[in-house]
């Protein structure tokens, strides 16, 4: 049998039409997947020397008063990259006021921390070190502890070869933004979807893929990190008790003084969340399906049925990527010079 031309391209393009999924091609429009590697941050190229320092200072606990508190013991990269606590534990053993976020796939949020306060993440690396309920440290004693050190001495001159100083507080934070921005989870079953494999979802993500975008959870987290992009009141419809949304932590409204900021959060980024319990600022929700309702009832005003919690929770799954591999480093021993502990007491 024989075709013209004209038939053999419409035969052709109605099986590329027939192949399209639609679903797909709304999420496309909608998400963006992890890319496989970050090689610039702030429009600048990523040192390999900054970042081989910056993985050692990430799990230096010198970087505290106590020698005992480091970056991974708040952002655990064993488990998703946070700590899987309500509000973590610092100097003298004080509750933190929030729940820590995820450092996995950080380097993708508008800015950092959940009010936003700190515009990048070597802006952020600063905070945790100086804050007297975290690392209780101050810039004078870690660039002590660290010149006291020969090998960090000789790893911050071949990270920062053109300072007049190699061993600063700022290049530390510098240093940890260039580790920090490896810590990235690509090739999740949504993101493989988003690639092209129609397979990469079962039917039950495929229908959570669906209502996350129609109920309008896509409002908020949207993009490669699927938040993480905007700021946003925490009960647009109606807010959630006291116990999940604290009276006395008004959000935003702390970095900006407006009253319309009173509540407002960033949106969290769903990346990996299946790992990183408890859920919201608060840490105050184990469960993500609960998480799930929550969010339905407080920002879209929807009470969403068990069937659609579920399938949702179960889209929220696929988005588990491959996780960092990260070797615990050897460190620099301390020195004669290098400043003792100072002993965390719990006072009344």
């Amino acid at each position: 049998m024989r075709y013209s031309l004209p038939l053999l391209i419409g035969a052709l393009l109605g099986a590329e039409a027939a192949a399209a999924d639609p679903l797909q091609e709304r999420a496309q429009a909608l998400f963006q997947p992890i890319p496989t590697e970050v090689t610039e941050v702030r429009g600048q190229a990523i040192s390999q020397a900054q970042a081989e320092l910056g993985h050692k200072l990430w799990f230096e606990p010198r970087l505290s008063s106590s020698h005992i508190i480091s970056c991974n013991s708040c952002h655990n990269l064993g488990v998703g990259g946070s700590d899987n606590v309500p509000t973590s534990i610092g100097h003298g053993w004080q509750k933190g006021p929030r729940n820590s976020p995820t450092v996995l796939n950080a380097v993708f949020n508008i800015a950092q921390f959940w009010d936003g306060r700190a515009g990048d993440l070597q802006a952020q690396a600063k905070g945790p070190v100086q804050a007297s309920v975290e690392m209780n440290s101050t810039p004078d004693r870690v660039e002590a502890t660290l010149r006291s050190m020969p090998e960090y001495v000789e790893a911050f001159a071949k990270a920062f070869p053109n300072s007049a100083e190699p061993v600063s507080f700022d290049n530390m934070a510098t240093a940890l933004e260039a580790f920090e921005v490896s810590l990235i989870t690509p090739h999740s079953p949504f993101d493989r979807y988003l690639g092209g494999d129609l397979n990469a979802l079962d039917e039950k993500q495929k229908q959570g893929l669906a209502l996350f975008m129609d109920t309008g959870c896509a409002g908020c987290h949207n993009g490669v990190n699927l938040g993480g992009q905007g700021y946003f009141p925490f009960g647009v419809v109606k807010k959630p008790g006291a116990e999940i949304l604290p009276e006395d932590d008004k959000g935003r409204f702390a970095v900006t003084q407006t009253a319309t900021d009173e509540y407002v959060f960033r949106a969290a980024p769903l990346r990996n969340v299946a790992l990183t319990a408890p859920y919201f600022h608060s840490g105050e929700v184990w469960d993500l399906e609960q998480a799930v309702a929550i969010m339905g009832d407080s920002q879209l005003g929807r009470q969403l049925n068990e069937g659609e919690v579920s399938a949702i929770t179960a889209f929220l799954h696929s988005l588990t990527g491959e996780q960092p591999k990260v070797a615990y480093p050897l460190l620099p021993a301390s020195t004669a010079e290098t400043p003792k502990p100072e002993v965390m007491v719990v006072t009344d």
